[in-house]
This record gives structure tokens, C-alpha cells and sequence, in this order.
């Protein structure tokens, strides 16, 4: 996976539910784009470092 500063995260709910979430990659802290990621959270401005799984997918920001 990689991602960049602006990009967005899309948190797939892992139980039923749990709503998705979609965080801003706000810091890259992994060689050329690859995790962790420093993320805000768009519903609740949290922030927190993060190494994102299978249930997360890169939504790249436009150029």
C-alpha cells in the first residue's frame, strides 16, 4: 500500500454495524509512500498513527 500527504483512507466497518470511516493521510512516516501514516479522521478530527489492513483502501488525490 501507498499513499500519500492529501490522500484519503476509506476504513471498511469490520462488524455489523460499524459504519466506514474516511481519514486523511495528514503525515507519511514509511519509505516511499508506504505505512505507518499519521490519519485525522474526517467524522471526528482524531488523529492517530496507523498501518492500514485489508479492510482499507487509498482513495489517491487528484493532481
Amino acid at each position: 500500500m501507498e499513499a500519500s500527504v492529501g490522500d484519503k483512507l476509506l476504513v471498511h466497518g469490520r462488524v455489523v454495524g460499524q459504519h466506514d470511516r474516511t481519514a486523511e493521510v495528514v503525515e507519511v512516516l514509511g519509505d516511499k509512500g508506504t505505512p505507518p501514516y499519521r490519519v485525522r479522521f474526517e467524522d471526528d478530527g482524531h488523529e492517530c498513527l496507523m498501518s492500514p489492513g485489508p479492510d482499507c483502501v487509498v482513495r489517491h488525490q487528484k493532481s
